[in-house]
């Protein structure tokens, strides 16, 4: 789930990315369901919200990534648990997930030219398979 720490005093995303959790905004309600009186009356649900659009936490280009991929607000929501500091903390782990994922830059890719050894391995390999199917057909009347 992650560490008490990030409940207490910051979120961090990724190595240049920590949101302090005073730029999170909550909100706890009851989950939904059956549960009997426990459940009708603790506020266990977890809701919290992020604004990418105003937070001083993120670099321009951070925020230009999060508002292109995620919007102006993130949300997530977490009612998996009964208990809502655990809801709080899977809602704290979601919400860094999402953020981390639409940050992610996958790296670059370069094509790259086939090397003339590798062509000839593999026109070499496909002479072989042929003369090998070549070899298992019954003989044709014709070739006698």
């Amino acid at each position: 789930m992650g560490d008490n720490r990030a409940v207490d005093d910051e979120l961090r995303v990724t190595r240049s990315l920590v949101i302090p959790v005073s730029e999170l905004e909550w909100r706890f309600t009851g989950s939904g369901g059956p549960g009997g009186q426990h459940a009708n009356t603790a506020n266990t649900r977890a809701e919290v919200r992020f604004d990418v659009a105003n937070s001083p936490s993120l670099g321009p280009r951070q925020r230009e990534r999060l508002l292109e991929k995620l919007g102006p607000s993130v949300r997530v929501v977490a009612s998996d648990e009964r208990s809502q500091i655990r809801n709080r903390a899977l809602a704290l782990d979601r919400l860094r997930s999402k953020l981390a994922a639409a940050l992610h830059r996958d790296p670059v890719r370069h094509a790259t030219k086939v090397t003339k050894a590798a062509k000839t391995r593999r026109l070499e390999s496909k002479a072989k398979r042929g003369e090998t199917k070549r070899l298992r057909r019954p003989p044709s009347p014709t070739d006698d």
